[in-house]
């Protein structure tokens, strides 16, 4: 972008509304308010460029996630440095995983700039955590990467990431006991079944058995909630015998 253009925008960008919300947003004057309009733009709104692209925060949600990924791997590899590969990894997904994102959008209010068709309350709450990609997706580009790294450490890890919890944190509770089973070489097996029960909706009861015998039992909705639901209960029985947790869960 030439310097005069760049002057130009920044001079009729600070008349536009939009400008003051983002700036109180990510800290910095943003440049392009085109990629700001179409952060906060749903599908459901069904907007398109003159040539024909999508207006909506979907593509920048793409190019945000990759961006964060990064970010994030950059700060635990200089804040961990003893930590191996396979730590640093297991590390970046407890903090970009699904649900702490879909926390930070949340706390910085992105769903209550959102141009959509659909009612607020009748968003997934998948919503917060994509608009927070697409806003690191737009500062990158408007930006770069040096002040979408510092929106990210400010707003998101500063605030909201505790490195030492994270290490204690476990992420699946079935993955965990299946890695300590078969180094041990413990014979174990998941057992399923549909569940009717009392309830309209039906239910799954999971069962885990342990060198042939039921060491915990429990039911959800679904499958995956049910094996994770009783490896949870189950590995409460076994942690004291459970080594390592701390660089390898």
């Amino acid at each position: 972008m030439g310097f005069q253009r760049f002057l130009r925008m920044n001079s009729s960008n600070k008349q536009d509304p939009l400008f003051h919300l983002v700036k109180s947003i990510i800290g910095f004057s943003p440049v392009d308010l085109s990629l700001y309009k179409r952060v906060f733009t749903h599908t459901t709104m069904e907007k398109t460029a003159e040539n024909g692209q999508k207006i909506n925060y979907e593509r920048l949600e793409f190019l945000g996630d990759a961006v964060l990924n990064t970010i994030v791997a950059a700060h635990l590899f200089e804040s961990l440095p003893q930590n191996n590969e396979g730590s640093l990894t297991l590390m970046r997904s407890k903090i970009v995983r699904r649900d702490f994102l879909n926390m930070v959008g949340e706390q910085l209010g992105l769903i209550d700039h959102l141009s959509s068709n659909v009612p607020t309350k009748n968003h997934s709450l998948h919503v917060h955590g994509n608009l927070f990609e697409a806003l690191v997706g737009a500062i990158y580009i408007d930006l770069g990467f040096e002040r979408c790294s510092s929106f990210v450490f400010h707003k998101m890890i500063l605030p909201f990431v505790d490195l030492n919890k994270l290490e204690y944190m476990v992420l699946s509770y079935k993955s965990l006991l299946v890695d300590w089973f078969q180094k041990k070489r413990i014979k174990y097996a998941f057992e399923v079944e549909l569940d009717h029960g009392a309830e309209l909706a039906n239910h799954y009861k999971a069962t885990l058995l342990v060198g042939g015998k039921a060491v915990a039992k429990a039911r959800a909705k679904n499958k995956k909630r049910a094996m994770e639901k009783v490896a949870k209960r189950a590995y409460f029985k076994f942690q004291d015998n459970i080594k390592s947790i701390r660089h390898k869960h």
